[in-house]
């Protein structure tokens, strides 16, 4: 496993225009942010905006019509196709609305499952366990995903998220599936791992209350991220 070390990220000039029989649809207009280590951004805006597109983008899920992403000295989009899966695997955790947990694995085994590709290494059962604890899941190592509360299920996909210790983490909606008490628990996890991992974390999310946890907050209208 990858030790998490500090990286900015550099979001310069990005443009997503897909095309279409008429006019391009152009969703992303000379969007810019930047970010250092250990700081973290919430990022608002009205359904399809381009919240979600602008997070793929950051992740590699997605690729920019123009301008540049960069984490410390990379440009994730210049790599070959093996080592950009690499780059995915190692540098970025992802945190989705839907937990996307294995069905029939243990709570234990998907958290494990972003280690797979570090072949012996033995340090991920450990660190798997102490994430784990943190986020309170201790207790449920051996439960597949069905056995588990919503809240619990999206607690499991925060610690696999971050297992490769990631210095980049991306949360797109984590709170949107969940009720009110479950929500304000990932609130406040996301924020107290993020501070324990010193990871830049960005957050996209329609809802203000998580919004709220945030002092570094963006609002994405028309295409456009400016300070909200």
């Amino acid at each position: 496993m990858s030790e998490s070390t500090a990286k900015s990220l550099s979001v310069e000039s990005v443009a997503k225009v897909y095309p279409t029989r008429g006019e391009p649809l152009v969703v992303l207009r000379d969007v810019s942010l930047s970010l250092q280590p250990g700081e973290v951004a919430v990022i608002m805006g009205p359904s399809g905006c381009g919240k979600s597109t602008l997070l793929n983008i950051i992740g590699t899920l997605d690729e920019p019509t123009g301008g540049t992403v960069r984490l410390g000295d990379c440009d994730p989009f210049a790599l070959s196709e093996s080592q950009l899966a690499r780059y995915r695997n190692e540098q970025v955790g992802f945190v989705f609305q839907d937990h996307h947990l294995l069905p029939h694995l243990s709570v234990l085994e998907n958290v494990l499952l972003p280690t797979l590709a570090h072949r012996g290494s033995n340090d991920g059962v450990a660190r798997a366990k102490k994430l784990l604890d943190r986020v309170g899941l201790s207790d449920r190592l051996e439960h597949r995903p069905a056995e588990l509360s919503g809240g619990e299920r999206q607690r499991t996909a925060l610690a696999r998220a971050l297992i490769n210790a990631p210095p980049l983490l991306l949360a797109d909606e984590p709170t949107g599936n969940l009720d009110r008490a479950s929500a304000e628990r990932i609130g406040a996890l996301l924020l107290e791992l993020q501070h324990a991992e010193h990871v830049i974390l960005v957050v996209v999310t329609h809802s203000p209350t998580l919004a709220a946890r945030f002092d570094r907050q963006y609002e994405l209208t028309d295409g456009v991220l400016a300070v909200s």
